[in-house]
C-alpha cells in the first residue's frame, strides 16, 4: 500500500501583503504559488489554509459588535481566497 503525503500550509493574510503589511503584494504570492508547485510536483499533496490579516486584524474598534467584527474578518478570508487561488490557478 502506498503511503499518500500531505501537507497542511497555513498562509497568514499578513504574508500575503508582503513589505507593503495590507492588500496583496503580487510578487509575493506568486513566489509563494511557485513553491507550492514545485512540492505538488513532487506528488506531495498540500491543502491551504489561508487567514484574513492583511484587510482585518480582528476587533479594531468597541463601536462594532463582535460579530459584526467576525464577518468582516470571514470577508477578508474569503477576498484572499479568490485572490490566491488565482494566483496558483495562473502560475499551474
Amino acid at each position: 500500500m502506498e503511503k499518500v503525503k500531505r501537507v497542511l500550509l497555513k498562509l497568514s493574510g499578513e504574508a500575503l501583503a508582503g513589505e507593503k503589511h495590507t492588500g496583496f503584494d503580487e510578487e509575493t504570492v506568486v513566489d509563494v504559488a511557485k513553491q507550492v508547485k514545485k512540492v505538488v510536483d513532487s506528488g506531495i499533496q498540500v491543502g491551504v489554509v489561508i487567514g484574513g490579516g492583511n484587510f482585518w486584524r480582528g476587533r479594531t474598534s468597541n463601536k462594532i459588535e463582535r460579530t459584526k467584527a467576525d464577518q468582516i474578518g470571514m470577508l477578508a478570508t474569503v477576498m484572499n481566497c479568490v485572490y490566491v487561488s488565482e494566483i496558483f490557478r495562473t502560475e499551474g
